[in-house]
């Protein structure tokens, strides 16, 4: 016998999960008691326009002196997989108030996995949510607890709240339980003024708890405290860091029945609804990009608040018994099924209704197959038709609103032009409003004074003055690391650029020039790790002396295609050179110059001029100063992040040995590597840059940097910065004891496939802005270039045409120079192209074509 109370409802991968309980037939007499926990899968079928199981699944639990119920059930991620599964939790309470609650996982074939069992001597009854782990999580007596798979014990959060107005996933934060508490006013000064006379006026706030981290969030980010006294449930649709800020949208219900659209933390949008007490809200995104708020009532009612322009009441319904979100008709979008109560029918699909308030309809107790054959896929055109009709009224609605501010610009234009005019006749001088206060932009990359080009022009000839914004050096192991960061309007005009490292004093020993290596590195807050190795030279990696006047070597040491990285924003140049031959004098001093091209544009067209070398500055280096660890790199723990600098970071990037590896999963995600990184290896983000994480744990992997990318949560990247080959062995065995065995890890020997995609498509773009430079050059060039074929001095008439034409042989004379002037004018567009300008012309795109060709094969490699 079926008790029918026990239903429950759940939509997963567009199916209907029914759960039930059922008392199962037992011999008199006996003692045991069995009850099945059963689901049933049903789908829609598109055809019959009805659900059909399509199977099923029983899980026997022993209810011998238990009362059994199913308290809830939700799909969570399974953290061991990270798939997404149905969760149940189950009750079973003794005579002697002991209640004992079951945590059942359903797979895939139907199988029911018993996750954890826990035991209180109380029911849950408040604030009741699943979620990843899976985990438990309730309140009781105005107290936070939870319990998960892998800890298996109730733990306590050390928060007083009286309400759980959402429960979900932050960025950054983990799982974040926010809730209402009685407000604590902050002792200090320093606290928002706002916000403190706004907790005090009303006596409750808002705050978050990030279960994982076991810390306070603040509640302002996510709506004012004004609102904690009317707040029912709260529904965060979207949430993000945005320049090391979060960022959240969310909708809230309130008990003074309206509905409010917060975005960080300030109102933007408020609906009444139809009806009273809701109780709970979610969202559904439909196949016309809609955003719908689907609110539930104590009632039993339901309705949809659509958000376009303004938040407003699409549509609602009565006596409903449940409303589940999925694509339940296979369309790629989002849809309402809403189930509604028949008493008059045991099925429990036996009244239903699926919609996305546009074009999917369906509803039950309609015959469809009794209709003309005709209209056997109506439906389906008229979605389509709705979904063009739409897609052609945004674009006529896009096209009115160009034209319209069109019209405004030309209304403006008209009154200017007018004021003009009558400044003119009364002699008035006309002052011209600023190009911003009218919203123009110049065409050209100065400022509004029009000698600004040939300024610039002048000053780019130049080396200005102060071009270094720092000088630094750091000691790395058996590395000596010096760096030099340009300033900005000095490296938007070099390519070519590298380190050279003179002793200043006089050794006969050894050469003057220490030989190094250099490296170009980016210096915003979230580089990529894969830039680093961006000048590498493969196949073989070489170690090139750099000589003072050897132009040789310093174009072998960085070859062309590391201007596009510093163009690109690179500013702070590397050299890298070996520390014991200097340690043997106890003290040096090195002079570090800069070897670079200077460019200049000219006519929109980037020209190259001869190599400069630039002094930067000077280094000193002593015994002393290393014992005492005055160039060390220092990175401290502070909290969650790693506080090294940034001239550290690039340090230590720089001397390690870059292997990168992808890791591909095929039946689990690939969580573990991201717990593995924070847990065994000890790691912590840099404060400077949070892409890459910095190794804490003892032993030889200390120091290790690694940088975790992932494509998607069954594949992902892998970058390594370690000192040595035992290092990465030692990384990677620890690493391949908890990624399950199916995974497949790939070393990439050539760099990740995508930078080096995009790596090659800024190859190719050098070339062809090669090719057209070199063909299509501007005219002062094509003047030294290029000889002509007519003769010289030969010059189109000037004489008077009326003269000429006053008789007969004048226009017989005028007309043999014109046709001898046409002449002229045919022969000069051939062209002849010096020798020595084609050979450069030659050595250029061949240049250009190699880099290419090189990336080419670094990407056939990976």
């Amino acid at each position: 016998m079926l008790l029918g109370e026990q239903e429950q409802f759940l939509s997963y991968n567009g199916e209907v999960l029914i759960f039930q309980l059922s008392k199962t037939k037992h011999v008199e007499g006996a003692a045991d008691k069995t009850i099945n926990l059963c689901v049933r899968r049903m789908a829609f079928n598109r055809h019959t326009k009805l659900f059909a199981q399509k199977s099923s699944g029983v899980f026997s639990i022993c209810a011998s002196h238990f009362k059994t119920e199913i308290v809830c059930c939700s799909c969570i991620t399974d953290s061991r997989t990270g798939i997404i599964l149905p969760c149940i939790l189950m009750k079973k309470k003794k005579r002697n108030n002991i209640v004992k609650y079951l945590l059942l996982l359903l797979h895939s074939s139907n199988q029911f996995e018993q996750s954890f069992h826990f035991k209180l001597d109380y029911e849950l009854k408040e604030d009741i949510r699943l979620f990843t782990g899976p985990s438990v999580l309730w309140r009781h007596a105005n107290k936070l607890f939870y319990i998960s798979s892998t800890t298996c014990t109730v733990l306590s959060a050390p928060v007083q709240l009286s309400s759980v107005v959402w429960t979900g996933e932050i960025e950054n934060e983990g799982t974040v339980v926010l809730g209402i508490r009685t407000a604590c006013l902050p002792e200090s000064e320093d606290e928002d003024k706002f916000s403190t006379s706004d907790r005090a006026i009303w006596g409750s706030e808002f705050f978050g708890y990030a279960v994982e981290k076991q810390k306070i969030l603040s509640g302002t980010c996510f709506m004012p405290h004004a609102y904690s006294r009317v707040v029912s449930s709260v529904y965060v649709c979207k949430n993000e860091i945005l320049k090391k800020q979060l960022r959240i949208s969310l909708v809230a219900v309130t008990n003074k029945n309206q509905l409010i659209w917060f975005q960080d933390g300030l109102p933007k949008g408020v609906c009444d609804l139809p009806y009273e007490k809701p109780c709970s809200v979610i969202t559904a995104v439909t196949s016309s990009n809609d955003l719908l708020f689907i609110v539930s009532f104590a009632s039993g009612n339901t309705c949809v608040i659509q958000r376009r322009d303004s938040l407003q009441v699409a549509s609602k319904w009565q006596k409903v018994k449940s409303v589940l979100v999925d694509d339940f008709i296979g369309s790629g979008s989002e849809q309402l099924l809403l189930l509604f109560k028949d008493d008059s029918n045991t099925d429990v699909l036996s009244a239903f209704k699926i919609t996305d308030l546009g074009g999917v309809d369906y509803a039950s107790g309609i015959n469809y197959k009794h209709g003309v054959p005709a209209a056997e896929g109506l439906q389906e055109n008229g979605l389509l038709t709705v979904q063009a009709l739409e897609t052609r009224l945004q674009a006529g609605w896009k096209c009115v609103r160009e034209l319209q501010q069109h019209l405004r610009l030309k209304k403006r234009v008209i009154l200017r032009s007018c004021q003009a005019l009558i400044d003119l006749v009364e002699g008035r001088t006309h002052i011209l409003p600023p190009a911003e206060k009218e919203g123009l932009v110049s065409l050209w990359d100065d400022v509004e004074n029009p000698h600004s080009l040939s300024k610039e022009a002048s000053l780019a000839s130049n080396v200005p003055e102060h071009f270094v914004e720092k000088l630094w050096q750091r000691v790395v192991g058996d590395s000596l690391v010096v760096g030099v960061k340009l300033v900005k309007s000095f490296y938007l005009s070099l390519s070519d650029v590298s380190l050279s490292l003179v002793l200043n004093q006089d050794f006969s020993s050894i050469s003057p020039i220490l030989e190094c290596r250099n490296k170009i590195i980016k210096l915003n807050k979230a580089f990529s790790a894969l830039s680093v190795s961006s000048c590498q030279i493969e196949p073989p990696p070489k170690k090139m002396k750099l000589d003072l006047h050897s132009k040789n070597d310093l174009k072998k040491e960085c070859p062309k295609r590391c201007s596009r990285v510093q163009l690109d924003g690179a500013k702070t140049v590397i050299a890298v050179t070996s520390l014991s031959p200097l340690l043997a004098f106890h003290r040096v001093c090195c002079t570090v110059l800069l070897h670079a091209k200077k460019q200049e544009h000219q006519n929109g067209h980037l020209q190259e001029r001869k190599e400069i070398t630039v002094l930067c500055g000077k280094v000193c280096l002593s015994l002393e100063d290393i014992s005492n660890g005055k160039y060390s790199v220092k990175m401290l723990r502070d909290n969650s992040y790693c506080t090294g600098s940034m001239e550290d970071i690039l340090s230590v990037l720089v001397v390690s040995n870059r292997f990168c590896f992808q890791i591909v999963s095929s039946d689990c995600t690939l969580t573990p590597v991201n717990s593995w990184l924070l847990g065994e290896m000890e790691c912590t983000p840099f404060k400077e840059c949070h892409d890459n994480i910095f190794c804490h744990k003892a032993g030889n992997v200390y120091g290790t940097v690694f940088n975790w990318t992932l494509k998607n949560p069954f594949e992902g990247v892998l970058t390594l910065f370690c000192r040595n080959l035992t290092v990465l062995f030692q990384c990677l065995h620890s690493l391949t004891r908890v990624l399950p065995p199916s995974c497949d890890v790939k070393l990439l020997r050539s760099g990740s496939k995508g930078v080096l995609t995009e790596q090659l498509a800024l190859a190719l773009e050098k070339e062809m802005l090669t090719l057209r430079s070199s063909f299509f050059s501007e005219e002062s060039k094509a003047e030294n270039s290029f000889t002509w074929r007519n003769e010289p001095g030969k010059k189109i008439s000037d004489a008077p045409v009326a003269s000429l034409l006053d008789s007969e042989e004048g226009v017989q004379q005028f007309r043999k120079k014109l046709q001898k002037e046409r002449e002229e004018c045919v022969l000069s567009m051939n062209q002849i192209m010096n020798g020595t300008i084609y050979q450069q012309v030659a050595l250029k795109i061949a240049e250009a074509q190699l880099s290419s060709d090189m990336i080419v094969w670094r990407l056939s490699k990976s």
